[in-house]
C-alpha cells in the first residue's frame, strides 16, 4: 500500500513538473536585451517558446552546396600565397638589416649620401643607427 501512494504521488509530480517545462517566453527590452524566462512579462509581448518541439536548422550544410568546398580551397590557396609572399619579404628586409648592422659595426667610418654629396657618420650617429637597427631586428626578424 505504501508504494502505490509513493507511485501515485511521483507519477503527479512527474506529469506536472513536465507540463510547467513546455512553457517558455522570448522578450527584447528596450535597451535590445533579449531575455528567456517561464513568466511573460506584464505590459509587454513576448514570444511562446515551445522547448519540447525541436528547432528546424537554418543553416546551409555543406552538402547541400558542393562548390563551398571548392570555394575554400581557393581561398585557402589565396592566403598561403600571400602569406609565403609576405614572409620571403621579411626574410629578404631582415637580411638587409643584418647586413647593414654588420657594416656599421665593423666600420668606424661609414658614410651616407645627403643631397648628392657623402659624409661620415659621426660616432653619437654611428652608435643611433646600431641601437636602431637592433631594434628593428629584434622586431621584425626574431
Amino acid at each position: 500500500m505504501r508504494w502505490m501512494t509513493l507511485a501515485t504521488a511521483l507519477a503527479l509530480a512527474v506529469g506536472t513538473a513536465t507540463g510547467q517545462a513546455a512553457q517558455i517566453y522570448k522578450w527584447v527590452d528596450a535597451q535590445g536585451v533579449t531575455h528567456f524566462d517561464a513568466q511573460p512579462p506584464a505590459g509587454q509581448s513576448a514570444q511562446e517558446i515551445d522547448i519540447q518541439k525541436p528547432v528546424a536548422p537554418t543553416a546551409v550544410t555543406p552538402a547541400a552546396r558542393p562548390d563551398a568546398d571548392q570555394e575554400q580551397q581557393a581561398i585557402d590557396a589565396k592566403v598561403k600565397k600571400q602569406v609565403a609572399a609576405e614572409e620571403a619579404r621579411r626574410k629578404e628586409y631582415c637580411d638587409r638589416q643584418r647586413t647593414n648592422l654588420a657594416q656599421l659595426q665593423n666600420n668606424p667610418r661609414v658614410r651616407e649620401e645627403v643631397n648628392g654629396e657623402y659624409r661620415r657618420f659621426t660616432e653619437e650617429e654611428r652608435q643611433a643607427r646600431i641601437a636602431e637597427i637592433r631594434k628593428s631586428i629584434d622586431d621584425t626578424c626574431n
